[in-house]
């Protein structure tokens, strides 16, 4: 019975035979359509040149025109044994980048090597690649033995030479193959040539690979790829990366520590019930409650969590000309989360020659280095030797990819020296010492809408009333605790967590905080809501563009209507209403007192005296 379909990489140096190799292997596993080796031996005849067993690849038109592979290309072919993709990583150094996007695929690997000429430069540098993304499944193929005439002295001083490099690397090959991929000596029949070589064949190597596969006994790893709606039902999607789960399990959410237990599992084109996935399916599901959870967060049992990091050391390999330095921000890619991070520090830049390492200050194109990353949101994550595809990812600097590297050392946010204080004063005894519950009720809405009016309105009120309150102003927070944000997306967002942060501390020293800023993404106040758990209660003061830039009490709509202030919510940025907030206060139907009246009504009933009687603590910030 076939196997599964196998995934190979093939890279080497530019001259060392790769596509060749290629060419060859597909025809001589009666891959190639019929007539394919006529119109190449046709087209060569044409161009003047010697027949080229490269040519054959339809998928290379530049490589034939050009004489270098400058892409990465699937090409599928068929053995006995299983069906295969074999991806050609380019050779040219110009071209790593492609090869991480190819490499980053692949079960295993073939690296060629020149019989002439040995492991070069760019070869040592592919090998470390192949370590770099987690490809353990390594052969190599000397190639062009023929030039060598089929020494079995030189072969063994190549093999040598290769497996001592691996070996440092911790890799091991599967075999180190004889090979002229020219002539077709031992690609898919042993050649004659190579008496004294006992091993396999390239095709019985390939054969002998085996595809990855992730134990469903290992933690569970379930990245968010997104959340759907398609009915009344809300579906979490993604792919297991690791583990197994099944109905009735209870998942917690990192990084945001949500838990929630899951009712069905969805699966495409699956018409029966499914019970349990593990790793390796694409699934969807759906759980007994609606928590926070979006694209990039993981999915996981209780009891094997990922790592939650500020800090953390990885081992990259630099693919752009412009140099990595100290104190740039980057994106960081993790399965499919995305994080902002900033480079700490270069601990080391690695030769890839004989591996030794010297500390740097920036890292050049092609270098391999060791840098410590810092995030301002908690990423999720494991180290690459426990769970790969959790700890491994991509640098990206806007829209290209920079960088590959893998996670070599976390500091552990819970655990980097910091203890937990348990207070010996309750909750419930500070709320009957204040004759009030702690909360938390957030205000958001346009500028202008009338927030920061009521929140100082209603600060007044409860304090006349002798309640603990306390006022989070946008633009005060912005002078003091934020003022070193600035307004770009993922500025705004700390702003609001820490923010969120703050009044969550308020609210357990048993005050009623009062948030009030603009908060215009949902997203941003979903995690507001997470930091501020059952306690936080959202508030939007309603009113209409109109209304509010009719009003306009610091002059910010006329600003922004003249291009003097970039993404302005409302005008040139959106703003995104509350789908179920707990209060809603039109402010264009309501006179200040009105308004101020129901905010009181809504907090007397969920935080005054009357509530003490709950068991359930809650949080307001407005």
């Amino acid at each position: 019975m076939p196997h599964s379909q196998l995934r190979i990489v093939i890279v080497g140096h530019v001259d060392h035979g790769k596509s060749t190799l290629i060419g060859r292997l597909l025809n001589d596993t009666g891959s190639l359509p019929d007539g394919k080796v006529e119109q190449v031996r046709e087209m060569s005849r044409k161009r003047g040149m010697p027949f080229e067993w490269a040519f054959v690849m339809d998928a290379l038109q530049a490589e034939r025109d050009q004489g270098i592979t400058i892409d990465t290309t699937q090409i599928h072919f068929k053995t006995k044994q299983r069906p295969y993709v074999i991806i050609d990583a380019p050779g040219h150094t110009e071209f790593l980048k492609n090869m991480v996007t190819g490499a980053s695929q692949a079960d295993a690997a073939l690296l060629v090597i020149d019989a002439d000429e040995g492991a070069l430069e760019q070869s040592r540098r592919h090998a470390f690649l192949l370590h770099l993304l987690g490809v353990r499944q390594v052969a190599v193929v000397v190639n062009k033995m023929d030039k060598v005439e089929f020494s079995s002295r030189r072969y063994e001083a190549v093999a040598q030479e290769i497996k001592d490099y691996l070996a440092e690397l911790g890799l091991q090959p599967k075999a180190v193959i004889p090979v002229s991929a020219r002539n077709g000596d031992n690609i898919v029949s042993r050649s004659e040539q190579s008496d004294w070589y006992l091993g396999p064949t390239v095709i019985e190597q390939l054969d002998a690979f085996r595809p990855q596969q992730t134990s469903p006994d290992q933690p569970l790893r379930l990245p968010l790829q997104d959340v759907y709606k398609p009915d009344d039902r809300r579906i979490l999607a993604g792919r297991i990366e690791s583990g197994r789960l099944r109905v009735g399990d209870t998942l917690h959410f990192s990084p945001t520590g949500a838990s929630a237990k899951v009712i069905s599992i969805e699966a495409w084109n699956h018409p029966e019930t499914v019970l349990s996935a593990q790793a390796g399916q694409s699934i969807g599901i759906t759980l007994d409650k609606r928590i926070f959870a979006e694209r990039g967060h993981i999915a996981h049992h209780q009891s094997d969590a990922p790592t939650l990091a500020h800090r953390l050391s990885v081992r990259l390999f630099w693919l752009v000309s412009d140099p990595l330095v100290v104190g740039k921000t980057y994106t960081l890619k993790i399965a499919t989360a995305e994080h902002r991070v900033t480079v700490e520090q270069v601990t080391a830049v690695i030769d890839v020659e004989d591996l030794s390492s010297t500390p740097g200050k920036a890292v050049r194109r092609n270098e391999v280095a060791e840098v410590v990353l810092r995030s301002r949101s908690p990423i999720a994550l494991d180290l690459a030797s426990d769970l790969p595809r959790t700890g491994r990812g991509a640098l990206i600097d806007g829209h290209d990819v920079v960088g590959g590297c893998l996670v070599v050392e976390i500091e552990d946010a819970a655990a980097a020296n910091i203890t937990e204080v348990s207070h010996t004063v309750s909750q419930e005894e500070r709320a009957q010492s204040n004759g009030h519950k702690g909360g938390i009720v957030w205000l958001t809405g346009l500028s202008g809408a009338g927030k920061s009016t009521l929140a100082m309105a209603l600060e007044r009120a409860l304090f006349d009333r002798g309640w603990q309150t306390f006022v989070l102003d946008g633009d005060n927070v912005r002078n003091g605790l934020n003022a070193g944000l600035g307004f770009s997306a993922d500025d705004r967002a700390e702003n609001i967590r820490r923010v969120a942060e703050t009044a969550k501390l308020f609210a357990d020293a048993g005050m009623v905080v009062i948030a009030s800023l603009i908060s215009p993404l949902k997203a941003d106040r979903a995690r507001a809501r997470v930091i501020g758990g059952e306690r936080f209660h959202e508030v939007h003061v309603a009113a209409n563009l109109a209304t509010c830039e009719e009003r306009d009490p610091k002059g910010l709509y006329k600003k922004a209507r003249a291009g003097e202030i970039a993404e302005f919510t409302g005008i040139s940025a959106p703003y995104e209403a509350p789908d179920q907030p707990e209060l809603v206060i039109d402010t264009d139907a309501l006179s200040r007192s009105e308004a101020l009246a129901q905010l009181l009504d809504y907090v007397d009933e969920t935080l005054g005296k009357n509530s003490l009687k709950s068991e359930k603590e809650l949080t307001y910030v407005i």
